[in-house]
């Protein structure tokens, strides 16, 4: 018997439709920019600045100017060649308009006007435009200034000549349409990093960066490296001691252009960053899969010819070679595919066998000419390879331990919801916040997980002595999706995994600590957006029958200010010096609470801090605190 067909489900000629212009990227922007979070909103400026790092490619261009203005637009400014504005011969209309209004429009399909770059899919400007709620192009050429504008991508009038000019070039500035992105606040630091990363890989380009939105002085930071990738493994070294000089090498050959700079470094992660056409692609890709296949095989035939490995000795494995290895890889392909049009992963899989063949000639060259760099090398891979054998057995003995049982840790006051999703762990510093924590919680979605003291610091501890320390243990085994080799997301036993320390000097190093726990062997719970930090009130000010909470010194001063006469101020120095119910109503309530995502806007900036605030080097922490800790009662760690 034929089922019965729901009529709201046509499929006919009436519902066939066609989206002309950029209105496919309105209504579906994660196709272009990865979808309208932060990320994609910072996506729109890395956009039109690839565009610039583009001329610089292809030697046009040697200066970058990124402002963020004081209403919140976005100006990118190039001293290139300008975008062509002349009559398109097939099209009829501006070089220019067609190039802001068409996808796939621009002049890095053919390779005449560009040998390399990172924008080939010729939707990015476009994108932007279309995702903007008014953007106005403005072009150096041919002796005088052009411009046009638009609103959400639509062009208002036609391309207009203005005045006389000898100087080349093209300035884009747009303002992000909130009816697209919910949050239209850039991140000056993010974006900052992400310039950084441009300059090293660019060598030879200047890149201004100007926030005038803070008062009453705007933010300026300029980036110029003449010594490239080789300066950048150097700036991610900085607080760490190398173990050798950086190696260089580059080669060019079948049109693809390959750099690599290396260097190991005494700490116990790996630390590379890869880019395609001066792009980072943060999920790797082949030119990625080339480095580590041919570092690995490189120190282990110099091993093995040097007798540090002898004849019964297993082979050091990736993860032995790349313990304290901090690299850049770089490639220019005059047609890199990408995963997306985001660009995350570099997909040719001829680029590996390049990057393969080069840095295993010049590396095995490097390890038989600087035998000291080498025996530094090769000892700490053999350091590395018996702690992997040490972490291998502590992770067999523990399986039946509570790393892996489903009995729960005993400190533990679980809650009666079974949903990950409509349920919280916080993790609480010590037992008398914890006793609070427990009793003014809402049990049915709230669990509590108190912590003994200081953690391990787990940026100077491998895996084996991360998987020995007891309130690791527990809290693994509360979050239930096990560690390393064992992690598996789908076990997470709590939707929201909130750090609740006190607002004192011990309590942001106890959040550090467990911050670098998580960054460091559970970074997917950063990624996916899990990680909280509970935001305590540092005062309650009485003043006749009303008290209100204070969370910050600035917060304090103007409600002291607007409360005439003399008011009770109470300081909390610890979360127990809260009752429960005081806990509750401020830092547990889901209605009045407030607590701070963690994220990793960037994994190059957020691994140089950790490693930086926990790692063994004492000088650059001791400049970062004095610096930076101004006031450390309002200090985000």
């Amino acid at each position: 018997m034929a089922e019965k067909v729901d009529e709201a489900l046509r499929y006919d000629e009436d519902t066939i439709q066609h989206l002309s212009g950029l209105e496919a990227v309105r209504r579906r922007p994660g196709m272009y920019v990865g979808g309208t979070d932060l990320n994609a909103l910072h996506h729109l400026v890395y956009e039109v600045v690839d565009n610039a790092i583009d001329e610089a490619l292809a030697g046009y261009c040697d200066f970058i100017e990124v402002i963020i203005h004081e209403n919140g637009a976005v100006s990118v400014e190039d001293n290139g060649r300008g975008i062509p504005v002349g009559e398109h011969p097939t099209e009829k209309i501006s070089a220019l308009q067609l190039v802001m209004t068409e996808l796939h429009a621009g002049g890095k399909f053919d390779g005449s006007g560009y040998k390399v770059s990172g924008g080939l899919h010729g939707v990015g400007v476009s994108a932007v435009n279309a995702l903007s709620m008014g953007l106005e192009a403005e072009v150096q050429r041919e002796g005088y200034f052009w411009r046009q504008r638009y609103v959400r991508g639509v062009p208002e009038a036609e391309v207009k000549r203005g005045k006389k000019t000898k100087a080349t070039g093209t300035k884009i500035t747009f303002m992000a349409d909130p009816e697209i992105f919910p949050d239209t606040s850039y991140r000056f630091n993010s974006l900052a990093t992400r310039f950084r990363e441009m300059a090293f890989v660019t060598r030879g380009v200047r890149i201004r960066f100007v926030d005038r939105r803070e008062e009453p002085f705007p933010r300026e930071i300029s980036f110029y490296f003449e010594g490239g990738i080789t300066s950048f493994v150097r700036y991610n070294n900085r607080n760490r001691r190398a173990l050798h000089d950086v190696v260089y090498m580059e080669r060019e050959s079948d049109g693809i252009g390959v750099e690599v700079a290396i260097q190991y470094a005494d700490y116990y992660s790996e630390s590379v960053l890869a880019f395609a056409n001066t792009i980072n692609t943060p999920d790797g890709g082949t030119h990625l899969e080339g480095l580590r296949a041919a570092l690995t095989r490189s120190i282990n035939n110099h091993a093995r010819k040097a007798g540090l490995l002898k004849d019964n000795d297993p082979n050091f494995t990736g993860e032995d070679t790349r313990e304290g290895l901090t690299a850049i890889v770089s490639i220019k392909h005059p047609d890199p595919q990408f995963e997306s049009q985001t660009k995350v992963k570099l997909m040719n899989p001829e680029v590996k066998s390049h990057v393969q063949s080069m840095v295993h000639e010049e590396f095995s060259e490097f390890l038989q000419t600087q035998t000291r760099a080498a025996k530094s090398i090769i000892e700490k891979c053999l350091t590395s390879s018996r702690a992997r054998i040490a972490s291998k057995r502590a992770k067999d003995l523990i399986r039946s331990s509570p790393l892996q049982s489903t009995t729960l840790p005993g400190k533990l006051a679980d809650c009666s919801e079974r949903s990950a999703e409509r349920s919280e762990l916080y993790i609480v510093e010590g037992d008398s916040a914890g006793g609070s924590a427990k009793q003014g919680r809402d049990r049915h979605f709230q669990a509590i997980l108190p912590l003994r003291g200081k953690i391990l610091n787990t940026e100077r501890a491998r895996l084996d002595k991360v998987l020995d320390n007891r309130e690791i243990q527990a809290l693994v085994s509360a979050l239930g999706v096990g560690l390393g080799d064992e992690f598996d997301m789908e076990r997470l036993r709590y939707g929201r995994i909130i750090i609740m320390t006190d607002a004192d000097v011990d309590g942001a190093h106890i959040r550090t600590l467990l911050l670098t726990f998580f960054f460091r062997y559970m970074p997917q719970l950063i990624e996916e957006g899990h990680l909280y930090i509970a935001q305590p009130p540092l005062y309650l000010i009485k003043h006749k029958r009303d008290k209100v909470y204070a969370y910050t010194e600035a917060e304090k001063d103007r409600t002291i200010k607007k409360m005439k006469g003399k008011v009770d101020l109470q300081r909390y120095k610890g979360l127990g010096e809260m009752n429960p119910e005081q806990l509750w109503e401020t830092t547990m309530n889901p209605e009045n609470r407030s607590l701070l995502q963690v994220t990793i806007e960037n994994a190059a900036a957020a691994d140089s801090t950790f490693d930086m605030l926990m790692g063994s080097e004492v000088p650059p922490r001791r400049k970062f605190i004095t610096s930076h800790a101004k006031d450390v009662r309002n200090l985000d760690v």
